[in-house]
């Protein structure tokens, strides 16, 4: 399979050994727990040493076909899943971390995953280091300092800055960190960080893996000895992937390398259209020759993604006026789905965060985050262009 393109991997990839009954579609199977006759094939499979299912805490067909796919399309060794991706998130710095220890990270991390940062870690006795996103020099200071974990977020949510992953694994490794990458919004389909150096790569699969906004997931993939660990955190705790989500990730996976193709296409239509708008102050796409990491996101990236953010003059009462207008578009904490959603980051990536801490993220108050849809790129940016001619003159 990983000779196959990706388009071909996002439908076949993990799903043949879960057919049963002649169906073409994986069941979802919804047991608790899995039945033995035999007493010593019960003890085999529950000590690992045969393939088999337990008990649905720990494992599930269904949700095995969705990792299965996830790991083929990151040509990783070994995949876990979770219930979200932030539970994706914290297993994995839970299993990691612990006092004493030191993590190096970049200061634009998604809001829920900062606040791990600021808040969680340092209770834990786990010291916590923030660099500039995008200042390499900086973080290869502070990771040549030692370093049990690089966590690295690129492109970011939500001003989409980007960091070297090739570089900083480089970093990383010298200093025998673990080094992480949350690939949330390029996906397999843009971005592959194993194949740049990391160790692990983070998803939230609510988002562009699942892409119809309908169920909750996350997954985490590398090495087996790390998974391994992280698996067994998580089967204690019990951050469990539901197997109708399960279904769902898996069924929008099947249209995954179309729907990130287009979004591509869009997202970079839209960006420069919005360049052209005299009530926008910034546009944040690697996509865009000027934006300051296009030339890293060229180098490491096949496409620039369907998420994107833009500044407007006047702050939250521009955002308060424009978004209403927006005929095609969910205004909603959410990215990745077919259809467009949009919203400021205050009440989206870092509802968490206060007006200063997002300032000191470099996230002012009139940003609003855009992930393109699926829609004819002819109706998103009329749709745009009729909000933004809306505007009151005053503004």
């Amino acid at each position: 399979m990983r000779d196959s393109k990706m388009g071909t991997r996002s439908i076949w990839a993990g799903e043949r050994d879960y057919l049963a009954f002649g169906a073409t579609q994986v069941p979802v199977v919804h047991s608790v727990s899995y039945g033995y006759e035999d007493m010593d094939e019960w003890y085999e499979v529950a000590i690992g040493n045969k393939k088999g299912h337990i008990y649905g805490r720990n494992t599930n067909p269904t949700v095995e076909a969705f990792e299965e796919k996830i790991r083929n399309l990151e040509d990783a060794d070994a995949v876990t899943s979770f219930s979200t991706g932030m539970a994706a998130i914290s297993n994995t710095l839970d299993t990691l971390l612990f006092p004493g220890d030191r993590i190096v990270s970049i200061k634009d991390t998604y809001g829920g995953t900062n606040k791990i940062f600021t808040e969680f870690l340092p209770k834990k006795k786990v010291e916590v280091v923030l660099c500039d996103t995008g200042d390499h020099e900086a973080l290869e200071k502070e990771v040549e300092k030692g370093c049990k974990v690089l966590y690295l977020e690129t492109p970011t949510n939500p001003t989409v800055k980007i960091t070297d992953i090739e570089r900083m694994a480089k970093a990383g490794k010298k200093v025998g960190a673990t080094v992480i990458v949350d690939n949330t919004f390029a996906t397999p389909i843009n971005q592959n960080p194993l194949a740049l150096g990391a160790d692990l790569v983070i998803h939230s699969a609510t988002k562009f893996l699942g892409g119809h906004a309908d169920a909750l997931g996350g997954a985490v993939c590398g090495s087996k000895d790390l998974v391994e660990a992280i698996y067994h955190y998580r089967e204690i705790n019990g951050a469990t992937m539901d197997p109708m989500a399960a279904y769902l990730l898996l069924r929008g996976m099947k249209t995954l390398k179309l729907r990130i193709d287009k979004q591509n296409e869009n997202a970079l239509a839209i960006a420069k259209y919005l360049k052209t708008v005299d009530v926008v102050e910034d546009v944040f796409y690697p996509g865009l020759e000027e934006h300051i990491g296009h030339d890293i996101a060229k180098k490491q990236m096949r496409g620039f993604g369907g998420m994107l953010s833009f500044s407007v003059k006047g702050g939250m009462d521009t955002v308060r006026h424009f978004l209403p207008k927006l005929q095609f578009a969910n205004r909603a904490a959410n990215l990745g789905a077919v259809e467009t959603i949009v919203g400021p980051a205050r009440t989206t990536s870092h509802v968490e965060c206060t007006p200063e801490e997002r300032a000191a993220m470099g996230i002012p108050e009139g940003l609003i985050r855009y992930s393109a849809g699926i829609e004819d790129i002819e109706d998103l940016i009329g749709d745009l262009d009729q909000a933004f001619q809306s505007l009151p003159s005053k503004l």
